[in-house]
């Protein structure tokens, strides 16, 4: 399917006006209490959450009123936060902070690190467990709240996998093999154009949709980048992207763009997408979803996966910043939690998620199997420069596993020698 974001196309931007314009610097306390601002995303479901949080909050703190907005209008909203942080007007909480855009930001000036607060650390990792280290900054501090996740999953079109002879209540989707023996069959009796249509064009997060999951995956949880070293240039890389690269070169994933939602609209039968795709397939697809395949068929709760997480921000402009800091907290507390978790369907990036809300989830179970793996996810890696390193990859990827002009092996190797370079310079 094709995938769209608006929260991360511009810290190539950013990165140079960054270096024209200098950081904000912190202005407030955090000890200091009183009203305070903050956005929330533009998402409808989230909009109505937003809302509701902190109407309750704001009825039980007269003094520490919220000033709530969507994130303004802009081409991303990474954009618009950057702006804000060299005008010095950031709000004091953005509930929309991508962790791909965390190091920037940081080194801007414009965060606030929970390591200031006495139980800032400890919250965060008392709530979200070990996953937690993934979101540490270079300098060993915590500049982010992980919030919430849509772990990536494969979606399957029930009734083209019955068209075309396949279970559809127990495919076989476990291993690259599995999968390529089903997009062949698929293909050939299953009346769609494409087995599977991940966006072919070069926009640097698209290779969180396709190659990041498996390679997360095939893996058992890697990073990109460790440290400042690549570790895709691997045997688990290289058979990722020979994967996809057969897809293509059968012809079982289109090497030219779909203009709209393919697997929603009947024109492929699989999908790589998180939980956020639940409401959009409702009433269009009969769809299932299993874990992204891997090379020999882990076992579904051992998979791991891309987590595509928005996560909660503190910013330096913010006066009372006591005051954000327990609001933050009470956006991510379980009573919070499970109201995000009903009004959105997303999964809050906290341990024990399924006992947590087990309700919830018996009455519904097709986002039980998006819990589990929500304890299995991985993340971007944060550090400076992401985009460019992301773009490197995806030129690469582009050009070797999509179009063929170069092998996958020579693909990932240059790829690997650029954002060496790319990290150093950072």
């Amino acid at each position: 399917m094709k995938r769209t974001t608006r929260t991360c196309s511009a810290l190539a931007l950013v990165a140079v006006l960054t270096a024209a314009c200098g950081s904000q610097g912190s202005v407030g306390s955090p000890t200091a209490r009183g009203p305070i601002t903050i956005w929330y995303s533009n998402n409808e479901q989230e909009i109505d959450w937003g809302k509701a949080m902190v109407a309750e909050w704001n009825s039980s703190h007269p003094n520490e009123h919220i000033t709530a907005q969507e994130i303004p209008a802009g081409k991303s909203s990474e954009e618009v936060i950057h702006a804000a942080i060299i005008a010095g007007n950031t709000p004091c909480l953005v509930l929309n902070t991508a962790p791909s855009a965390v190091a920037q930001f940081q080194r801007e000036g414009g965060l606030v690190p929970l390591d200031d607060f006495p139980d800032g650390v400890q919250y965060a990792t008392a709530r979200t467990g070990a996953t937690v280290q993934q979101y540490k900054s270079a300098d060993g501090k915590l500049y982010q709240l992980p919030w919430k996740t849509n772990p990536v999953m494969l979606f399957y079109n029930k009734k083209v996998f019955a068209k075309a002879g396949l279970d559809p209540d127990h495919p076989q989707l476990q291993t690259y093999a599995q999968v390529l023996a089903a997009a062949r069959t698929l293909k050939q009796k299953g009346g769609v154009k494409a087995a599977i249509w991940p966006a072919p064009s070069n926009e640097y997060f698209q290779s969180w949709f396709d190659f990041y999951p498996l390679f997360a995956a095939a893996t058992g949880g890697q990073q990109l980048l460790k440290g400042d070293t690549p570790q895709f240039d691997s045997p688990q890389g290289l058979a990722v992207a020979q994967f996809y690269r057969t897809l293509y070169d059968e012809g079982l994933a289109p090497r030219e763009t779909y203009n709209g939602d393919s697997f929603a609209e009947g024109k492929a039968a699989m999908s790589f997408a998180g939980p956020w795709a639940v409401a959009a397939y409702k009433g269009k697809v009969d769809w299932g979803a299993v874990p992204v395949p891997t090379p020999t068929g882990e076992p579904a709760d051992q998979v791991h996966t891309f987590s595509d997480a928005k996560n909660i921000a503190i910013y330096s402009a913010c006066k009372n910043q006591a005051t954000a800091w327990d609001v933050a907290k009470f956006a991510t507390s379980p009573e919070q939690d499970g109201k995000l978790l009903q009004m959105t369907g997303q999964m809050p990036l906290r341990q024990g998620l399924t006992s947590a809300y087990a309700s919830y989830f018996e009455k519904n179970p097709a986002y039980k199997d998006f819990a589990s793996a929500a304890s299995r996810t991985v993340e971007v890696p944060n550090t400076l420069n992401s985009t460019a390193v992301w773009q490197a990859f995806r030129d690469e990827w582009g050009r070797g596993v999509i179009f063929g002009k170069e092998s996958p092996q020579q693909d990932l190797s240059k790829a690997a020698r650029k954002i060496s370079t790319t990290v150093t310079k950072s």
